[in-house]
């Protein structure tokens, strides 16, 4: 069994440290800041970092990743489309590599940058996706190079996924994400549940995360869009009728930009 802690970076990062209790071996995905990370293995001596998981190029998500190689000799993975520093293996949609000896599939997700990559591990025990800023609590990433086609895209493989699958994204944005579900889908109460759940966590302090697939299918307005609620509140705000599901997506992401 691997054990996942956040080390939170920057306003709302958070870098996953994946640990090997047995083995003392430990791994980070989208380490921003090595600062957090050189301070917790300075509080475990004797543990190693072996590996550097890395989603998308986006400079809080890879700032640390040469001076934690430097220090660590850790082994950098990372997307073969992007520029990453230090990149040991670059990865394509599809490949399959093993970290703390834990089998990942890599999935491509294309919309927030175009060679944006996640993690799957599909242990039926433990299943878990680290999604970068593809996929985030109650919402998805911002486009910055993709189409809403991409992203529609992207976000649906996630959504496939089995509905125990953990979900480890890379900042803490649930509860402003959840407002706007909310006015998305008023009458959902599943959204309402969430939102009043994570209000009392962020409340006293605690990290509104991993989510899990299942959670997100009944509450992200992003992999809803097939719903009659979020398409119906699609059309109210672009004044005519969406009739391809990544047209609602797109109608929905640009209310979220602006929201």
């Amino acid at each position: 069994m691997i054990q996942i802690d956040a080390l939170p970076a920057f306003s709302d990062n958070y870098l996953w440290l994946l640990q090997d209790v047995n083995r003392r071996e430990c791994a980070v995905v989208d380490p921003g800041d090595a600062a957090p990370v050189e301070q917790w293995l300075q509080a475990h001596p004797g543990w190693k970092l072996t590996d550097i998981l890395v989603t998308h190029h986006h400079a809080d998500h890879v700032g640390g990743v040469a001076r934690l190689k430097s220090e660590t000799g850790a082994r950098v993975l990372g997307p073969s489309s992007e520029k990453i520093p230090a990149r040991d293996v670059a990865l394509n949609d599809g490949d399959h590599v093993e970290v703390l000896g834990l089998g990942f599939e890599v999935i491509h997700v294309p919309g927030h940058t175009l060679g944006h990559i996640a993690y799957f591990h599909a242990d039926a025990n433990q299943p878990l996706l680290f999604c970068g800023d593809t996929l985030f609590a109650a919402g998805c990433g911002r486009l910055f190079e993709g189409t809403p086609a991409q992203m529609y895209d992207s976000l649906s493989r996630l959504a496939a996924l089995p509905d125990p699958t953990q979900v480890y994204c890379a900042h803490e944005y649930t509860l402003s994400n959840l407002r706007f579900a909310c006015a998305v889908e008023p009458e959902n109460p599943d959204v309402r549940a969430r939102f009043e759940e994570v209000t009392r966590w962020r409340e006293q302090g605690k990290i509104s995360l991993p989510s899990s697939i299942g959670l997100e299918r009944a509450t992200n307005p992003f992999l809803r869009v097939s719903e009659i609620s979020v398409k119906k509140i699609a059309d109210e705000r672009s004044g005519q009728e969406t009739r391809a599901p990544e047209e609602v997506f797109a109608t929905i992401r640009r209310w979220k930009d602006q929201f």
